[in-house]
Formats: structure tokens, sequence, C-alpha cells
């Protein structure tokens, strides 16, 4: 039995697309989990075959009630705050929102998990090196950022805000707290809607459209799949010695999105071509992108023994029999 079977985990934003994948690997240990959920991004068909579940609770409600927030904490053990605005496409399109749910959300729940000492896994983002693109990046790694009037810039410092506060209330106050930092997670149930590369590139490819590139397509990404990044969760919430500290997940696996677009025509034999689109049209003038991001994950490695174990074509295996059994279905 592992070290905290049997414990109630609030997931904030648990419908979403890690979260689901959580709460499906929390549940599957024999832990009970809350779910806490908007459904602004997030969908009830991502839990759908967990509903019926004894352990779990799904709650439609926002991070930014704090009654409600107050309460579920009260009735939980640990705190998994998953709960973001999430993918470049709608923080660039609805700044306010994003910031407001990052880092008012941030602040109610994490006040909630001091008032009741639980402790709380916080989600960061690769976004906090912003234009840093040297590498790998180790958690240590300077943050580079350009004007705060550029709308991605700003949500790097609304989530670097989130992780100032958890590290000022575990130093301060004694709360037991964890930080992760994500790196361009992909698999099962993530929505191409938020301008995530791999779902997107896949369904123009399968509806025959050209694959649209933004920018020259050399900037490079690496992809972890969603099981692996559930797993280093998992591994970090057990591990006593990861509280109070900051720590990278992803693959270090680097591929230009050029050869990502290629290897997607490949897979699927379209015609159709890639279509290269500049910043400036895909998403707002002034608009920046970093050439590279790759992180560093020595430091989870050491503490946890973890390593990504799914390659990339294994993601792109997966993402395409999901997306063409969703083109096939009936619309809802």
């Amino acid at each position: 039995m592992n070290a905290t079977a049997g414990k109630t985990y609030l997931i904030t934003g648990g419908s979403g697309f890690v979260g689901s994948h959580l709460t499906d690997a929390l549940l599957a240990r024999g832990d009970s989990v809350v779910v806490l959920d908007n459904l602004s991004t997030g969908r009830l068909e991502n839990i759908d075959h967990v509903a019926a579940h004894p352990l779990l609770r799904f709650v439609h409600g926002s991070v930014l009630d704090e009654l409600m927030v107050d309460e579920l904490v009260h009735r939980c053990d640990v705190v998994v705050h998953l709960a973001a605005a999430v993918g470049v496409k709608l923080i660039v399109e609805q700044p306010l929102r994003s910031l407001t749910t990052n880092i008012r959300g941030s602040e109610i729940v994490i006040e909630a998990a001091h008032r009741y000492r639980r402790k709380i896994l916080i989600t960061s983002t690769s976004e906090i090196y912003g234009k840093n693109s040297t590498g790998p990046l180790p958690e240590t790694a300077d943050r580079i950022l350009g004007s705060p009037a550029v709308a991605r810039w700003a949500y790097s410092t609304s989530k670097a805000v989130d992780e100032i506060l958890a590290n000022a209330y575990h130093k301060e106050r004694g709360l037991p707290t964890v930080i992760v930092r994500l790196f361009n997670t992909v698999g099962p149930r993530q929505s191409p809607a938020y301008g995530m590369v791999i779902p997107r590139l896949v369904r123009q490819a399968l509806r025959g459209e050209p694959l649209t590139v933004f920018g020259d397509g050399t900037q490079t990404r690496c992809f972890a799949h969603v099981a692996d990044v559930v797993d280093a969760l998992l591994r970090l919430l057990d591990h006593p010695d990861a509280v109070g500290e900051t720590f990278n997940v992803g693959s270090s696996h680097e591929v230009s999105i050029m050869e990502l677009a290629k290897c997607i025509i490949d897979r699927t034999g379209t015609t159709a071509g890639i279509e290269q689109i500049p910043y400036a049209e895909a998403y707002e003038a002034g608009f920046e992108d970093m050439l590279r991001r790759v992180p560093d994950t020595a430091k989870l490695r050491a503490l946890t023994g973890w390593m990504p174990r799914r390659t990339l074509p294994d993601i792109l295996t997966e993402t395409l029999a999901e997306a063409r059994d969703e083109l096939k279905a009936p619309a809802r």
C-alpha cells in the first residue's frame, strides 16, 4: 500500500485534461477525490467514465468562490491546485480572466490550505522561464521576460506570483507546499480549442486541411505524455522530501514544430501540406515566442527516480486514434 492510500484529495480543475487523468490514477489506487471545476475549459466527458465511482464527488464551482473552497478544503486531506487559464490562445484573447483565475484563485486556495493545514501541490508552468531559450532549464534558471503589456508575459508573471505566494506560506507559516512546472503535457482528452499544438495539427491533418505552423517552425518543444506527468505528480505527492521544493516535469526530447508537422503528415498521409502563419496573424501584434523550451528534470529524477516512459511516436499514435474516433462520432 502506498504512503497516502485512503486519503481524500481535492483537485481544482479536476475535469480538465491533466486533472481528469490524475483523478483516474488516485481513484485506481483507492483514494477519494473531490473535483472542483467550473467547466470553463474542463469537460464533464473527461470524467464520465468514473462519474458513478463511490469515491468520486464532482462539484461545479469556481476557485474564486471563497466559501465553497473553504468548505471543500476543510473536508479534504490534500489539495492539488490545477485550476488555471490554459493555452496560449486563451491567455492572449482573455488576459483579464487569466490573471484573475491564476492570481486570486490561487490566493483563495492557498489561504484555505493554510487555514486547515493541508498539504498543497500547485501546478505552475514552463512559461515561468519566459524567453529564456538556453537549456536544459533547471528550476533555478533566470526568468527572461518582455514587456508586461504583452499578454503572454503577464501570464508568466501571474504564475510567478502563485509560486512566490506558495513559497512565502511555506517559509513563513509552515504550509506544506509542492510546486511543479509542467512543460508541454499532451495525450488523450487534450482539447485543440486553446491552441494546443499536437491536437490542433492532428485534427487539421485528418480533416484534410493545411497544417498551420506559426512563425518559421524552427522553434523546438518537448512533449510529455500525460500519464508520465501524472506519475510524476503522484511520486511528488507521496514523497515527504518534496515539500517546500519546486520541480520541472516534462520530457527532454526536442522536436521542432516544423518537424512535428511533417511527422503528422507522414502518419496521416494527408496531401494538404503546411501553411506558415506569422505570429502577428496567429495571435496579435507584438506576440513573442521562444526558440527552445527544454526542462532539466534532474532534481525530480534524483528525488523520485522518475523518468518519462512514453515517446513522441507513442503520443502521436494515441492522439491520432482518439481524433479519428472523435471525427467518426455523431455530434452530441
